[in-house]
């Protein structure tokens, strides 16, 4: 075991991680003529599409692969890759599968309602905060593949949106529904100066000196004469309020800019007034009214957003006197997201020239923050993480889950009063299978796997997070309560109780006994070198995951988890039979698959060797002489000599049934007929 440690992490850090696979070659193939690929960004990993406008080139959008912008691990552990394709406005061109690695997808289901799935993404904005499952206006979801939709929404959100920052001005990562809203209906009437100390206003005096001092030190500085100068001159006063606040803007602007603003702003815009005076500049003589300013930047969380003059020559409303030589009303769309409850970071650059035929420019900035005040809007809430909506969505299914582990944790540990009736155990047991073949299996779709484990293998590989994970809710609270269970009762917990496939093999063994079918029983020698080929398994699987994923995806399938409760056996026939014939073999030989076959089952086995209690029951005599309970345990989990092998344990408690029985214990049989025995008494009356 310490030896196939060394090697998976040997391979977890050799392995290389997965990267997008589209070339510019491909993707020209991918979108012909009249569309021309572009070479690819240098800031973001994404190709602008254009098309011929006349004798402009226009830009209809980019493209770009989520694995290269968002490798969400799905529940293989490998990031599904699409190719999505947004336009300037982030609405979405297309989304296309490349590649992906769901287990639900692979086989069963196949890859068809994943791309139904991905085809709503259609015509949809970053802007309209989309959900999957979550009622009218979002994403159909995919039955049986919840979780799994839910991570790609994932991957392709997270994509697209770092692809709008860079690319499109838009805020990094946050979700634009989920930014401060002004509130519309605060007003109040306020002079220049009330707004001026209120910080509704800001004002920005920058002076010759000051300027000079942003290039002291470098190729830059004593290149401006005027500047040296006259230090102390001022080089540019600069206003700048938040217009669409109607605080502000009722009160700074004349009512028929105010109004004229009103009409131009869609739902989630803003606007932003910029006013200067002073030799500097921020449009210019060769200022473009509709065109983005180069002299003034805003950005949010260090993040550029754009913003792009409304052509409205503002008039300010009467008794507000600012001695502006400039003034721009800016808008920023709402697919932007900015936040107005958090700062804006403004930057005035300024560029000199250092040099004639081949002149050096330099550039520094004049940076100041500008912070609407809190009264003027509501803060948003907390942005939730993506997979609370899967715990919140299957609340009901999680408080019967856990109520049943807890009922079944308290039985496991009140073992005496379990057993005490064997008839009354034995329909309590099989209730408790059904009820694992109904809700885990079929109903919650949380059966366990070996695919769990090497999507962590290859996660971990990959030096991605588990997050992925926590999409499956039912699913990690099963395997938090068997890693629990496995420090107190070793694998059996969940081999005999609560695997879903186990529950069925057991109900096929039961009715093989029915049918009076012959029961094989492997010779021990044979049977302890059969459950070593788990291990191997095991191995070869965890191996594969880490180096080659293509291969683990494969092998894997020794499980037929998948194909007989994730799917319902609908698959293809080679599948469903090797998962029929499974439960054929059965019949006769006691649970085959788990004993000899089952990789979970080696996994388990190997952690519940940290297990702290002994808690099947022993006697003094078990062994010697006494051989019961090894011959009546169908998975020879008995040595002769009365030990219990742990590891190959099922917890099917038939021998503690035995240990409390006094009709089938024999040291307890025996204890009972000396306590009966009939002392001999003499013709005498003497003993």
């Amino acid at each position: 075991m310490g030896l196939l440690r060394l090697v998976i992490c040997w391979l977890l850090v050799c392995a290389p991680a997965q990267a997008g696979t589209l070339t510019q070659a491909e993707l020209a193939r991918r979108f012909p003529a009249p569309l021309t690929v572009g070479d690819k960004a240098a800031d973001v990993p994404a190709w602008p599409l254009f098309k011929q406008d006349g004798t402009a080139m226009e830009l209809v959008g980019y493209a770009f692969e989520s694995a290269d912008l968002a490798p969400v691990p799905g529940f293989a552990g490998v990031p599904p890759n699409l190719l999505v394709v947004i336009d300037p406005k982030g609405t979405f061109l297309d989304v296309a599968v490349l590649s992906q690695h769901e287990p639900v997808f692979l086989e069963g289901l196949g890859e068809a309602p994943l791309h139904d799935f991905v085809q709503q993404y259609r015509g949809r904005s970053l802007g309209q905060g989309i959900t999957v499952g979550g009622g009218k206006g979002s994403l159909d979801g995919v039955s049986k593949a919840t979780a799994s939709v839910r991570i790609i929404s994932q991957s392709i959100l997270s994509a697209a949106l770092k692809v709008a920052r860079a690319r499109l001005g838009f805020a990094q990562g946050r979700d634009p529904g989920r930014v401060g809203r002004i509130l519309p209906d605060r007003f109040v009437p306020l002079s220049l100066q009330q707004m001026l100390d209120a910080g509704l206003v800001r004002h920005v005096r920058v002076r010759n000196g000051d300027v000079e001092r942003l290039f002291a030190g470098g190729a830059g500085a004593g290149l401006d004469a005027q500047v040296l100068a006259h230090p102390d001159d001022i080089f540019i006063d600069v206003w700048v309020a938040w217009a669409s606040v109607p605080a502000v803007g009722r009160n700074l602007l004349a009512p028929r800019t105010w109004n004229r603003l009103q009409g131009r702003l869609e739902p989630g815009d803003h606007a932003l007034l910029v006013l200067t005076a002073g030799p500097h500049a921020i449009a210019g003589d060769d200022f473009v009214r509709g065109s983005v300013p180069r002299g003034i930047v805003l950005r949010q969380d260090r993040l550029p957003v754009e913003m792009r003059d409304l052509d409205i020559e503002p008039r300010l409303a009467d008794g507000v006197h600012l001695p502006a030589d400039e003034m721009l009303l800016l808008r920023v769309i709402g697919q932007a997201g900015l936040d107005p409850a958090r700062a804006l970071d403004f930057a005035l650059p300024v560029t000199r020239s250092k040099g004639i035929v081949y002149p050096e420019r330099i550039t520094r900035e004049i940076a100041f923050p500008y912070q609407l005040p809190a009264a003027y809007y509501v803060a948003p809430e907390a942005a939730a993480p993506a997979w609370q909506a899967s715990w919140k969505a299957r609340r009901v299914e999680l408080a019967v889950l856990g109520v049943a582990l807890a009922l079944l944790a308290g039985a496991l540990w009140q073992q005496r009063r379990l057993v005490a009736n064997a008839r009354r155990f034995a329909w309590l047991r099989r209730a408790w299978l059904l009820f694992t073949i109904g809700f885990i299996g079929y109903a919650a779709q949380a059966q366990l796997s070996i695919v769990n484990l090497t999507g962590i293998v290859q996660a971990l590989r990959a030096g991605r997070g588990l997050d992925y994970l926590l999409f499956d809710p039912l699913t990690v609270a099963l395997w938090a309560f068997v890693l629990v269970s496995l420090f107190i009762w070793g694998r059996g917990t969940f081999c005999g109780w609560l695997c879903p496939f186990g529950a069925l093999q057991e109900f096929a063994g039961l009715a093989g006994q029915a049918l009076r079918l012959p029961q094989v029983s492997v010779r021990r020698v044979l049977d302890a070198r059969l459950k070593r080929v788990k291990y191997g398994v095991l191995a070869a699987i965890l191996l594969a995951a880490a180096w080659a994923p293509a291969q683990a995806d494969r092998l894997v399938e020794l499980e037929p988890f998948k194909t007989a409760i994730t799917l319902n056996f609908v698959r293809g026939w080679t599948y469903v039979a090797y998962a029929v014939g499974l439960l054929l073999g059965a019949t006769v030989v006691n649970k085959a698959f788990c004993r000899y076959l089952c990789p979970l089952g080696a996994a388990l086995a190997l952690l519940g060797r940290v297990r702290m209690l002994d808690w099947i029951p022993r006697r003094a005599e078990c062994g010697a002489p006494c051989q019961t309970c090894r011959h009546r345990c169908s998975y020879n989990a008995i040595a002769p000599r009365g030990q219990v092998d742990y590891e190959e344990c099922f917890q099917c408690m038939e021998c503690v049934v035995i240990h409390a029985s006094d009709e089938q214990c024999a040291p307890r049989i025996l204890e009972r007929k000396r306590n009966r025995s009939i002392p001999i008494v003499s013709m005498d009356g003497r003993a």
